[in-house]
């Protein structure tokens, strides 16, 4: 049983099921099917990440700080502060940490 894909509204909802159609009966290709699926699907929620989850996902790498500021393109006084909650990570360093998480530093290199 596939799960039901939940959209930000009953338009974009109606817009995507007609690309489906459109794309099904030849209308439009694979790269303006995927422009349909990019503005008109809910976008992945990229969690947050605490100072206490920064520190143990960068034990489980067995990295320093310095080596996790130079894999994320930040500085050293960056991931200090978030590891002591003075900061928190936002945008791209979110998106990064996430895929760190989920993928390892094989993920990011």
């Amino acid at each position: 049983m596939s799960e039901k894909t939940v959209y930000a509204s009953r338009i974009l909802e109606a817009v995507h099921e007609g690309a489906k159609d459109l794309f099904a009966g030849g209308f439009i290709d694979a790269a303006e099917m995927k422009l349909y699926d990019e503005g008109c699907l809910p976008t992945p929620v990229v969690p947050s990440f605490t100072g206490a989850k920064i520190k143990a996902l960068r034990e489980r790498y067995e990295i320093t700080q310095a080596k996790l500021a130079l894999i994320l393109n930040t500085s050293l006084s960056t991931v200090r502060q978030w590891e002591i909650g003075a900061k928190r990570p936002s945008g791209p360093s979110r998106k990064l940490l996430d895929l760190l998480d989920r993928k390892g530093i094989q993920g990011l290199i």
